[in-house]
């Protein structure tokens, strides 16, 4: 039997306050508390996985260890059939500047370009699915754990299309849409997005909605 989580406090695993936000908009019917781990001066640690359940599970497992709470993270990214999956993991790794580049940071559309350029090295006639995925962790300071994954597949375009995304939203088209993630509105697209398939398997999982 799957262990619950219950009501209470939870720690979500980020620095970040607008993922904080919204984890806890989607935790908050269900009872739960959720405090970050920036908040608690808790470090991060380096994701050093192979897959995005292993690097999900590096960070709830951290948080819950210092924290001796209940901790949720998630992992997300890009994979591209074509590509062998990539950038997969490395999907934020693939939009880092390097120094020589101008100030550190991630610029989105060199990411775009460098999966653009692969597939169009491959050829006009390359296949170009792809999937959103995410994956979320929860572990507890004893060392039990759980894993939800979510996926969201589609296909990539060029050129970019949409000022509403985040990432490769602009060139990723969810199946059975016209327009990319970031031509959609946001209740629409996270309806239908790989965070919420995830989101949804915990919930039912969790506090059996």
């Amino acid at each position: 039997m799957t262990r619950r989580l219950g009501s209470g406090s939870l720690v979500i695993a980020t620095h970040n306050a607008g993922k904080l936000k919204e984890i806890s908009a989607l935790l908050d019917p269900y009872g739960m508390t959720c405090i970050s781990a920036g908040s608690l001066g808790l470090p991060e640690p380096a994701e050093t996985g192979k897959t995005f359940a292993e690097n999900a599970l590096i960070k709830a497992r951290a948080a819950a260890e210092a924290s001796g709470l209940a901790a949720l993270a998630d992992d997300s990214g890009l994979s591209v059939d074509a590509l062998g999956g990539r950038p997969g993991v490395y999907t934020a790794d693939w939009a880092e500047r390097q120094w020589f580049e101008g100030e550190p940071g991630r610029d989105w559309y060199m990411a775009m370009g460098k999966v653009e350029g692969l597939l169009q090295q491959a050829g006009s006639d390359t296949d170009r699915s792809a999937a959103f995925h995410c994956v979320l962790a929860v572990a507890w300071p004893d060392g039990d754990s759980a894993v939800y994954e979510g996926r969201c597949p589609g296909t990539l375009t060029w050129p970019p299309r949409g000022e509403m995304g985040f990432g490769y939203d602009p060139v990723f088209v969810p199946a059975g849409a016209e327009k990319t993630f970031a031509e959609i509105e946001p209740a629409p697209k996270h309806a239908v997005s790989h965070r919420a398939d995830a989101f949804a398997k915990l919930v039912a999982d969790q506090f059996g909605v």
